[in-house]
């Protein structure tokens, strides 16, 4: 693997060692990277998590591929932290997809209900074939009849736009493709 710093300037300056993080060019793929995860992320390393992907982001990688199969364990928190990065790259026209997760780490993200907002791919291929797909122009995916990812209400939206589930209050968001959000 290439110096971090190399790709993105500065990246090395801050260090955790509950989480490393390795970087990786992925050549057949427009402004992408491969981020490398070995540990956890947890409410006291989420920050420099974030921080960190926020430089990759700000040098303008914005199709993320990363790497979960060193990653042993993510919290609420953790996961907080993937949709925040989804929320930096999707206006900048980039997207995430997560690799090899772990059985354990999954059944996180199926439990809080996030697991249908990210692109789950089993290999590095697979990755590189979504961000490669041509984006298919969109005629209207509204209206759109959806399950609440908090509470699972039927829900109908007739436009993109943030919104409140009208069984648990959840603040939800739609975008005009129809993916959903929490916030």
């Amino acid at each position: 693997m290439s110096n971090n710093n190399n790709l993105v300037p500065g990246f090395n300056d801050e260090k955790d060692d509950s989480l490393k993080i390795n970087l990786e060019k992925v050549q057949e793929v427009d402004n992408s990277l491969t981020v490398y995860l070995t540990g956890y992320i947890d409410t006291y390393n989420s920050s420099f998590f974030q921080k960190r992907i926020a430089k990759v982001v700000e040098a303008g990688f914005i199709n993320l591929i990363f790497n979960c199969a060193s990653l042993n364990y993510v919290s609420s928190t953790g996961i907080g932290s993937f949709t925040a990065f989804l929320k930096m790259v999707k206006p900048k026209g980039g997207d995430i997809v997560l690799l090899e997760i772990q059985p354990k780490v999954y059944e996180v993200f199926q439990l809080l209900g996030f697991s249908q907002f990210f692109n789950i791919k089993d290999s590095t291929g697979d990755a590189i074939n979504y961000f490669k797909q041509e984006s298919p122009i969109i005629e209207s995916v509204f209206p759109k009849i959806f399950s609440c990812p908090v509470c699972s209400k039927r829900l109908k939206a007739t436009k993109s736009g943030r919104f409140r589930c009208s069984e648990c209050k959840s603040i939800l968001a739609i975008d005009e493709h129809g993916q959903v959000f929490l916030g």
